[in-house]
């Protein structure tokens, strides 16, 4: 049951009175993210298919592409905040439990850095925005880390390894410790770097 009450850190999951909606769940395999209003969920694979010694290295899965934060001023706009946090599924580990047929879409490339096309994909009822979708990347879904509804897992298996263009980061905001930093837009170079 969803709690209001604050997070003593002692449970292996986190899901807090946040929204409307409070059917997310998160397993070994699989979480939800979900929009203000309930409307929207999905559901993404998050499923650990790497070894590793380190029980602090965050999941790496099949579904699971990468988790950064981004200071671009498109990301900025998008957000109405001063950076976005985002993680990259993809598309076949990503499902929609409900809501698709409500939700809206706005694409656009005259902001992107890359010139390719971005759709934003955001609840038709409370706009939360779901997902973005980039033409230069296809096959994955670009997803809000504040759409999770276990909170935990924002802080372990989802924690940002790099944030981006950080030259258009706001001067009174520091780098996150222990991630890559970067004044461009991640690679597929920059992503192989980190497992």
């Amino acid at each position: 049951m969803p709690s209001i009450a604050r997070d003593d850190k002692t449970s292996p999951s986190f899901i807090p009175l946040a929204g409307v909606a409070q059917d997310g769940w998160s397993t070994e395999d699989e979480a939800t993210a979900t929009c203000l209003c309930g409307a929207v969920q999905l559901s993404f694979t998050k499923t650990k298919n790497l070894p590793t010694d380190n029980p602090n290295q965050p999941t790496q899965g099949r579904g699971l592409l990468n988790r950064f934060i981004c200071h671009c001023t498109d990301c900025r706009k998008i957000s109405s905040s001063m950076f976005c946090s985002n993680f990259s599924v993809a598309d076949n580990d990503l499902r929609h439990v409900r809501g698709k047929d409500n939700l809206k879409s706005f694409s656009q490339s005259r902001t992107i850095a890359t010139g390719n096309d971005m759709a934003n994909h955001f609840c038709g009822t409370c706009g939360t925005l779901m997902y973005r979708v980039s033409s230069g990347f296809p096959g994955m879904s670009i997803l809000r880390l504040g759409t999770i509804d276990d909170f935990r897992l924002v802080e372990t298996k989802l924690k940002p390894q790099v944030e981006q263009f950080i030259d258009t980061r706001a001067s009174w905001l520091k780098p996150v410790d222990g991630v890559m930093q970067l004044d461009r837009m991640l690679t597929a170079q920059d992503i192989k770097s980190l497992l």
